[in-house]
C-alpha cells in the first residue's frame, strides 16, 4: 500500500517446510547494519512456541474460516474484476505496466538492445496472470451453511474428533473370551453384498479366528449411528474360519503381524514357523498365498493407502481389476540398518517412506522406491542404555510416532516415552507414559492409543497433551482402529469384545422403522446392533 516497489509475496515454504527457517548449514549471512549481529535463523514472533507450531498456525491461519470468507475477493483482486480498470485503481491494485498480458509485443520490437531491456523488466518485476472473470466471483459458501446444508442431506455422519467431549463406548460381544486383536473396517472396500450400502468389518482372534462383519456407519433411524451385524459364522464350531498355519514359538498374534487389504478381501500375515508371508482370503478363510523368502520369522507387517506391504523386505500388492489378489513373487527393496530384531514398521509409498523400529532403540527411515537409507533416528531416554521401540506409527504429513520402553530395575517395571517426530526427522514432543501402549493409531490432528492397564487415551499429535480424559474400559487393549468416516474408533479387549466408541446424541430408534431398513436380509433381528448396549466397564471388572 505505501512502497510501490516492495511486491513481496509469501513462498509455499511458509505454510509446510519449517525447515527454511532454521539456518542448519551454518551459512555466512552476515550481520545486520546497526546492530552488528549475526543473521542465522529466522527470528519467530512471539505466539509461536517453535519453527514448526509457527508453520502450522501459520497453515491454520490459511485454512480458515475468514480466509475462506475473502477468497472471493483476492480472485476478484487476481484473476478477476479488479485486476484491470479503474476497479483496480480503487483497489490500490495496480502494477507496472509491462507486467499485463498483451501490453508489451516483444516479436515486434526490431531492435535487440531495446527487446532485451524490456525482457529484463518482465523478468524482474513479474508477470500479472490472465484475466479470467469480468463479474465479481462470489463468495464461497460458509462452513456454517455448509454444515446446515449436510444435516438437512443427512447422509454423512458426525465426525467424533469435534465431539470429543461427548464420547460414548458400546459394546459388541464376538467372541467371547477369546482376545479380540484385530478390528478393522477397510478404507477402499467394495459395498457388501449382505447388506446394501453397509461395509465389511473384519475381526481376528488371538487364536486366528476370523469374522467378517456387517457394519453400517451411519443411519438417521438408528440409535448411535451405526449398525453391527454379527457375522454368524464366528459362534457355529462348523463354518468357523482360521488363519492356517502354525506359529512360531514366542509369537503373539497382535496387529503387528496381521494387515487387511485395504478392499477387505485380502488378509496378510506373519510369525509364522516356517517364516513364511501368508495371503488369506477373508471370505472363505482360505489360504490363497504364501512366501518363504524370509531367513527368519516375520515380526511385523504394514500396509499403507497404496498397496504396498513392508516386513523388512518390501512387497507389491498386486491387483486383478479392482481387487487385490496376492502378493508379486519378487520383492521390490530389501532393507536393512538394524543390529537386533525389528519390532514394528510403518510405510508410506505417498511420502517415499519406510520406517523400522527396533529393539537397539533405533528408527531407521528408508526411501520406498529406491532402498537409499535417509536416516537414523534415536529416541531420547533417561538412561544411556538404548529403549527398544515397541509401537511405531506414521501419520498423513509424514509424522512419525513412537513408543520405547526401557527395562526397569525390578522385573515388569518397564518405563515407557512417546515420542513424535517431524517427516524430517525433527524430534517435535516427547511425554513419559504411565501406562503401557499396545494399540496405537494416527488420525490427522490425534493420537488415539490404548493400553494394558485398560483405558482409550486421545492426544494431540503435536504437543502429545491430552485431548480428552482417558476414557476407561477396565479390561486390556488389543487393538485399536477409526472408521474411513472418522465417526467410530473400534477396539478390540482381552475379554473378546468389540467397543465402539461413538460421539454425540444418538437419535432414539423409531418403532416399526428398524426391521424394515434390513433391506430383506435374512439375518436374524438379534444379530444386529445398533448400539442399543452402552458398555459399562464397572459391570464388566465386576463379573
Amino acid at each position: 500500500m505505501e512502497s510501490p516497489a516492495d511486491v513481496k509475496e509469501l513462498i509455499p515454504e511458509f505454510f509446510y517446510f519449517p525447515e527454511f527457517l532454521q539456518n542448519i548449514n551454518g551459512f555466512d549471512l552476515g550481520s545486520l547494519q546497526m546492530t552488528q549481529n549475526d543473521v542465522t535463523d529466522v527470528l519467530l514472533p512471539q505466539w509461536a512456541l517453535s519453527r514448526e507450531d509457527f508453520i502450522r498456525k501459520h497453515r491454520k491461519a490459511l485454512e480458515c474460516e475468514h480466509v475462506s470468507s475473502h477468497l472471493h475477493e483476492w480472485i476478484d483482486l487476481i484473476f478477476g474484476c479488479k485486476q484491470r480498470g479503474e476497479e483496480a485503481v480503487e483497489a490500490l491494485n495496480v502494477f507496472y505496466y509491462c507486467t499485463y498480458e498483451g501490453a508489451v509485443d516483444l516479436d515486434a520490437i526490431a531492435n535487440e538492445t531495446e527487446r532485451k531491456a524490456l525482457e529484463g523488466i518482465i523478468s524482474n518485476f513479474g508477470q500479472t496472470p490472465c484475466q479470467l472473470l469480468k463479474e465479481p466471483h462470489p463468495p464461497r459458501m460458509s462452513s456454517e451453511n455448509a454444515s446446515r446444508r449436510q444435516a438437512r442431506m443427512d447422509t454423512l455422519p458426525p465426525n467424533l474428533f469435534e465431539q470429543l467431549d461427548k464420547l460414548r463406548p458400546f459394546k459388541e460381544v464376538v467372541c467371547d473370551g477369546r482376545p479380540l486383536v484385530q478390528a478393522v473396517v477397510p478404507r477402499n472396500q467394495n459395498r457388501s453384498f449382505i447388506i446394501q450400502g453397509s461395509d465389511v468389518l473384519v475381526t481376528v482372534s488371538s487364536d486366528g479366528l476370523i469374522g467378517t462383519h456387517s457394519w453400517l456407519p451411519y443411519d438417521k433411524n438408528i440409535a448411535n449411528y451405526f449398525t453391527f451385524t454379527k457375522d454368524p459364522t464366528v459362534a457355529n464350531p462348523k463354518t468357523q474360519r482360521f488363519l492356517s498355519g502354525l506359529f512360531a514359538p514366542g509369537v503373539d498374534l497382535s496387529t503387528k503381524v496381521l494387515v487387511v487389504s485395504n478392499d477387505g478381501r485380502l488378509l496378510f500375515s506373519g510369525g509364522h514357523w516356517d517364516c513364511s508371508l501368508r495371503v488369506t482370503q477373508l471370505g472363505k478363510g482360505k489360504l490363497v498365498g504364501r512366501i518363504c523368502r524370509h531367513i527368519d520369522v516375520v515380526t511385523c507387517l504394514a500396509l499403507d493407502l497404496c498397496l504396498v506391504i513392508y516386513v523388512v523386505t518390501l512387497w507389491q500388492v498386486l491387483q486383478q481389476g479392482e481387487f487385490s489378489s496376492g502378493l508379486s513373487p519378487r520383492p521390490v527393496q530389501v532393507l536393512c540398518g538394524h543390529d537386533q530384531e525389528v519390532t514394528c514398521v510403518a510405510i508410506s509409498t505417498e511420502l517415499d517412506m519406510a520406517v523400522s523400529g527396533s529393539k537397539d532403540g533405533t528408527l531407521i527411515i528408508h526411501s520406498v522406491r529406491r532402498g537409499q537409507f535417509l536416516r537414523t533416528l534415536r529416541p531420547p531416554g533417561e538412561s544411556c542404555l538404548p529403549s527398544r521401540v515397541t509401537e511405531l506409527q506414521v501419520g498423513m504429513e509424514g509424522h512419525i510416532v513412537v513408543q520405547t520402553a526401557l527395562e526397569g530395575h525390578t522385573a515388569g517395571k518397564e518405563k515407557y516415552s512417546l515420542h513424535v517426530y517431524s517427516v524430517n526427522g525433527c524430534l517435535l514432543s516427547s511425554v513419559n507414559l504411565e501406562e503401557e501402549v499396545t494399540a496405537l493409531y494416527l488420525v490427522p490432528e490425534y493420537i488415539i492409543l490404548g493400553t494394558q492397564q485398560g483405558n482409550l487415551h486421545i492426544r494431540h499429535l503435536y504437543s502429545l497433551a491430552l485431548a480428552v480424559s482417558p476414557l476407561p474400559l477396565k479390561v486390556a487393549v488389543r487393538s485399536v482402529s477409526v472408521t474411513r468416516e472418522s465417526s467410530h474408533i473400534l477396539v478390540g479387549l482381552q475379554d473378546g469384545k468389540l467397543i465402539v466408541v461413538g460421539a454425540g446424541k444418538p437419535e432414539e430408534v423409531r418403532s416399526g422403522q428398524f426391521s424394515r431398513r434390513l433391506w430383506g436380509s435374512t439375518r436374524r433381528i438379534s444379530q444386529v446392533s445398533s448400539g442399543e448396549t452402552e458398555y459399562n466397564p464397572t459391570e464388566t471388572s465386576g463379573k
